[in-house]
């Protein structure tokens, strides 16, 4: 790719009138002016371009999914593509970096590298020589990957390996805190909408319980006293219209306790109570005749808000199934090895990439999906999905039960 307006080029050594020491001081400014990552990853590019005499400097991060790499730092004029340039880990030269764990050096003739791969809005095709090293913490976690550029022919000499790599080891952890941070502020706020939703959401079920009460079991046992009544003065005058009053009377009765029934399922399913968990999967996938569903399942007990957690987050990953998923057929599985328990439902539908849409990111539409996550977390445990474009979808839930303890349950259910 040319130079051009787009991609005017600073020059090696248009940094070296400015003394180190100033550089240095961006870097402990930054570091401790606040956990935001992308103007301590500005400051560490400069420091690279000024004590390197390089052209320019690229600074990637790891995502929150552990998956793919994120423009965090750049010199001018790349800045202005911070936060837009993704990559995934094994994909290109930086991608292979951060795979391997390895520095990978190239003087010239990058495009015959068999792990090159061209960005556009990075300029790759002005730099001749390059520098890739990976930017770990001890005891050895990777946070991102340090790029350095030149557009003239350069032999990196030792001395500018052990640099970068000190460099990259300076920064690696006020990365790593800030990456953190980051992890833990977007948490809270999944988890502030996520009760927001659920307060939003036990409203909207209550009024459906009091509409459902209101309008068929309160309107049936009036009508039911109606029957009764008919039937006490029918037993003096009429014995055959008696008779026909108490069988009216018997199909209400039998209504009532079909609706009342209906309504306790919303709050707690009684095959729960009834078959236990393996018993309640195997009748929930019953009810889903949309797709084709192999079961594995043991039949092993668990305390009641276990049971009921996971399968509430089966119900809801099928919906999604059902919906989203485009599938033929889905596996359900359910066992328990050495105190824990491990619900896994995998489908061979249309998938999406979870390094572009992390677990619990807004993209995601993710009551459904985050609500499952808090499910399993608010009984100890984790759910993890694995999916790619084209390849299906599987969600994983683990809990913990060696150090489980069956709560009371609660009145009414957390929906």
């Amino acid at each position: 790719m040319a130079s051009g307006p787009e991609h005017e080029l600073p020059t090696a050594g248009a940094y070296s009138a400015r003394d180190d020491r100033d550089v240095l001081l961006d870097i402990v400014q930054a570091m401790s002016s606040g956990p935001a990552i992308e103007p301590l990853a500005a400051a560490v590019a400069r420091m690279v371009v000024a004590s390197t005499a390089a052209d320019v400097c690229f600074v990637h991060v790891l995502d929150d999914s552990d998956r793919s790499l994120t423009l965090a730092g750049a010199t001018p004029p790349f800045d202005r593509h911070i936060g837009r340039v993704r990559l995934a880990l094994g994909s290109g030269i930086t991608g292979w970096v951060a795979s391997r764990r390895q520095a990978a050096v190239i003087s010239d003739s990058k495009e015959t590298d068999p792990r090159y791969q061209p960005i556009a809005a990075l300029g790759g095709a002005a730099f001749t020589s390059m520098v890739s090293i990976p930017m770990e913490t001890d005891p050895g976690g990777l946070v991102g990957v340090l790029d350095v550029h030149t557009v003239e022919r350069r032999e990196f000499s030792g001395h500018d390996m052990e640099l970068l790599v000190l460099l990259g080891r300076l920064v690696a952890g006020a990365l790593q805190q800030a990456r953190q941070h980051r992890q833990l502020a977007a948490r809270e706020r999944a988890h502030e909408d996520f009760a927001e939703q659920m307060i939003a959401a036990q409203e909207l079920e209550r009024r459906r319980l009091a509409s459902d009460i209101h309008d068929g079991i309160s309107q049936r046992l009036v009508t039911l006293a109606y029957r009764l009544d008919a039937a006490a003065r029918a037993v003096v005058d009429d014995q055959r219209e008696a008779s026909e009053q108490l069988d009216k009377a018997r199909e209400l009765v039998e209504l009532t306790l079909q609706e009342a029934r209906a309504a306790i399922s919303g709050l707690r399913p009684p095959v729960l109570d009834d078959l236990g968990l393996a018993g309640g999967l195997a009748s929930l996938a019953r009810s889903i005749p949309q797709i084709d569903l192999e079961l594995e399942l043991t039949d092993h007990r668990l305390p009641e808000h276990i049971e009921l957690a996971l399968y509430r987050i089966a119900q809801e990953c099928l919906q999604n199934v059902v919906k989203h998923a485009d599938a033929h057929v889905a596996t359900l599985r359910f066992a328990v090895h050495d105190d824990i328990a491990r619900l896994e439902i995998a489908d061979d539908g249309i998938g999406f990439d979870t390094s572009e849409r992390p677990l619990g990111a807004n993209e995601m539409g993710g009551y459904g999906l985050l609500s499952m996550a808090e499910r399993a977390e608010l009984v100890g445990g984790r759910l993890s999905i694995r999916s790619r474009p084209g390849s299906g979808t599987t969600v994983t839930v683990k809990i913990p039960l060696a150090s489980t303890e069956s709560p009371k349950h609660p009145a009414g259910e957390q929906i």
